[in-house]
């Protein structure tokens, strides 16, 4: 695979950033293989995602973003994260006792799909340990208790193995507790989520017998970033199936467990290609 520098920012929308940047690629004989840009009109905002080959570009790759730094910062306002195709995502899974989306996500990366490492499974219950186990990664359990006075000491011993493994970003497959303010702090729009309706509908709990309930005609999965906010951080992807007078609530949770699969491996997907560019709350997603 050749090796590429990927570039995510965004700016004040002024006159000739796409052709500052593409200069600055080209002069120092970078060639570009992917551009994709977009203009937020209401907020004159512009974001840009572009790739090029590193195989003959004459800056070294620890000296990029110093560069890009010096030369654009100032001049447009530019805020910006660089990553490296060669540079493996590390993906930590955090699981209760559903495992309809582990085994889809585990599945995917043993496929080859997602260019990632797992280096661990994190777990507040023992049921899922088989599924870990016929992957081989590593299954880690530390059990909350139902008034939470452990709490604390548990997200402790999580962070330093998250530390440990170098984690750099986390997936709650179906997680059923709720992340601390300081771990979301510690992984910020890195903590992905797959929320068991199309939101901001049917918050809270027991989402598909609450549909039943309506009598909606179609459900839907919502992945988007963790935030302090319970449910509300920056959505990545939704997706949504139809369903009739005919489904009951044991049919809609088979439906919407084929859905939630589905949609948090698109997301997980986006993030680990860095097609993801997070402003205001709010997701540019880079095809």
């Amino acid at each position: 695979m050749e090796q590429t520098a990927i570039l995510l920012l965004h700016c004040p929308d002024k006159q000739g950033i796409i052709t500052e940047i593409t200069k600055f690629i080209t002069d120092n004989k970078g060639n570009i293989v992917y551009l994709d840009q977009y203009v937020d009109k209401v907020d004159g905002m512009f974001f840009m995602r572009i790739e090029w080959e590193l195989k003959e570009f004459l800056i070294p790759n620890d000296k990029i973003s110093e560069y890009i730094t010096t030369l654009y910062g100032q001049r447009y306002e530019l805020h910006f994260n660089l990553y490296f195709n060669s540079v493996k995502p590390r993906m930590a899974l955090f699981v209760s006792k559903m495992s309809h989306c582990l085994y889809d996500l585990l599945a995917r990366y043993k496929a080859g799909e997602l260019n990632i490492d797992i280096p661990c499974i994190v777990s507040n219950h023992e049921d899922l340990r088989y599924v870990a186990e016929q992957f081989g990664i590593p299954y880690y359990v530390w059990s909350i208790k139902k008034d939470w006075s452990n709490k604390a000491e548990v997200e402790a011993a999580e962070m330093e193995l998250l530390r440990k493994e170098r984690v750099t970003f986390i997936v709650l497959a179906r997680y059923m507790q709720i992340i601390s303010e300081e771990m979301i702090k510690s992984f910020p729009n890195r903590i992905i989520n797959i929320h068991h309706s199309f939101l901001p509908a049917f918050i809270g709990a027991k989402p598909y017998h609450q549909a039943y309930e309506r009598g909606v005609k179609i459900i839907g999965a919502t992945s988007h970033y963790v935030t302090t906010e319970l449910d509300a951080g920056p959505i990545i992807e939704q997706d949504v199936v139809r369903i009739t007078h005919k489904d009951t609530p044991e049919s809609l949770v088979l439906k919407g467990k084929d859905l939630e699969k589905i949609v948090l491996s698109r997301a997980v997907k986006k993030h680990v290609e860095r097609k993801i560019l997070t402003y205001k709350n709010k997701t540019i997603i880079f095809s």
